[in-house]
């Protein structure tokens, strides 16, 4: 395994970010730290003649890691459990997760370089929307009141600086109980349907490293349901119809993909920061669809949203 990084200014990643991101995709970590000017750029992979032509184009350093990288990092990098509403939590150390009495409603994600567990704020508030429109799903849906599944979503406007906004209504996609994710990276929304209870999940990525290090993820977690494929979004034949789609991927590759979108019934979109929101608001008009509820954290947003033609009658 190798890693390409680059120490980088607020000016230099405006500049190339999104450049990165093509080439990079789910790989693309960028680390900085409260109080420091730059940022450091990472890009892991297992061919090193591919980072050679990223270091080609932005410049930077590729450092072969040791053998064991994923222990060591995972030892160095010890941080709590992370807990989704009352239906999942999320280890990243195996001794971790043997202290849990709650096999079923847990999951172990390794902390690796350049790949999401979870700790990043697109990926948390993700999982957090996912959580609260999949409550009708599998063993859970006897906790839920059978008349709030299959009525209309209302929601409130919320408490000033709660960093979340309500509008509109979301059918609720239980009947179906699938899930695709686009971009799946480690899996873990894909994981994290199949633990909330998803009768099927697709899940799909660009790179066959994020595709392996996915399964892998899977077959820790002892989950069978999930369909991995490598495939390009813009290419890709997308069923007519699905329950839900998670997509954690740049905003212009968003925009781009969006008419392929509407086929199912609740969107889940991140991977937005917050000067790209009004250009992503636009589109999702343009093609008809509406916003139930926005979340903010830092730079980043996220957005649950549904065709409109979803929407049922009060």
């Amino acid at each position: 395994m190798f890693v390409w990084r680059k120490r980088a200014s607020a000016v230099w990643l405006a500049a190339n970010e999104a450049a990165l991101g093509e080439v990079a995709g789910q790989r693309l970590a960028i680390l900085s730290r409260p109080g420091r000017k730059n940022a450091m750029v990472e890009i892991a992979g297992s061919s090193r003649r591919d980072l050679e032509k990223i270091r080609s184009r932005f410049g930077g350093t590729i450092e072969q890691l040791p053998h064991d990288w994923l222990r060591r990092f995972s030892k160095a990098h010890a941080i709590k459990p992370i807990r989704i509403g009352k239906r999942l939590i999320i280890y990243r150390s195996v001794t971790s997760k043997n202290k849990s009495s709650q096999k079923n409603e847990s999951l172990l994600i390794p902390a690796g370089t350049a790949f999401g567990t979870g700790q990043h704020m697109t990926t948390a508030m993700s999982l957090r929307l996912l959580e609260r429109y999949t409550r009708g799903w599998g063993a859970h849906a006897a906790t839920v009141d059978s008349s709030t599944a299959c009525r209309r979503r209302i929601f409130k406007e919320p408490s000033a600086g709660s960093g979340t906004q309500q509008v509109g209504s979301l059918r609720s996609p239980e009947p179906e109980g699938t899930l695709l994710d686009l971009g799946t990276g480690t899996g873990i929304l894909a994981l994290a349907a199949a633990r909330f209870g998803a009768k099927r999940v697709i899940a799909i990525d660009h790179d066959p490293i994020a595709i392996s290090t996915a399964k892998e993820n899977a077959r820790r977690n002892k989950i069978d349901n999930i369909d991995f494929r490598v495939a390009d979004v813009r290419r890709w034949q997308f069923p007519p119809r699905i329950g839900i789609i998670t997509a954690n991927l740049f905003s212009e590759l968003l925009i781009e993909i969006l008419p392929k979108l509407k086929g199912a019934r609740c969107l889940i979109l991140s991977g937005i920061l917050r000067e790209q929101e009004a250009a992503l608001v636009l589109a999702l008009k343009r093609n008809k669809i509406a916003i139930a509820e926005a979340r903010r954290r830092g730079k980043w947003i996220a957005i649950a949203c549904h065709p409109e033609r979803s929407r049922l009658p009060p």
